[in-house]
């Protein structure tokens, strides 16, 4: 699965100036990792989202999110938003924002 190139720019720029931030292609997608503590990825025209679960539910409620799956199996404490979540700039920067936060909850690798 190819990713989409223009939102993992987009996306890399909200997360330059964070410490510990990289970048790893899996699965045919790329992640974007916080002290090695995956955040955010771009999953074809998606942005994953790695949220705590008492959050996730909320979440899936709010415009272009939806359950994220690998291989038909749900993906526990990660959602997808597609494209109309993520067409203002201020969307983008939150959702990036909340996975990062996440992230950021454990402890660096």
């Amino acid at each position: 699965m190819a990713y989409d190139e223009e939102l993992a720019d987009r996306v890399r720029a909200l997360l330059e100036d964070e410490p510990g931030w990289a970048e790893k292609k899996m699965f045919g997608r790329l992640v974007f990792l916080l002290d090695g503590n995956m955040a955010v990825g771009v999953s074809g025209e998606a942005l994953m989202v790695r949220l705590p679960a008492d959050e996730g539910e909320d979440a899936l409620a709010e415009p272009g999110a939806r359950p994220a799956d690998m291989a038909g199996r749900p993906m526990k404490g990660w959602l997808l938003v597609d494209p109309p979540g993520l067409e203002k700039a201020e969307d983008l920067r939150r959702w990036v924002g909340r996975g990062a936060a996440f992230a950021r909850t454990f402890p660096p690798k």
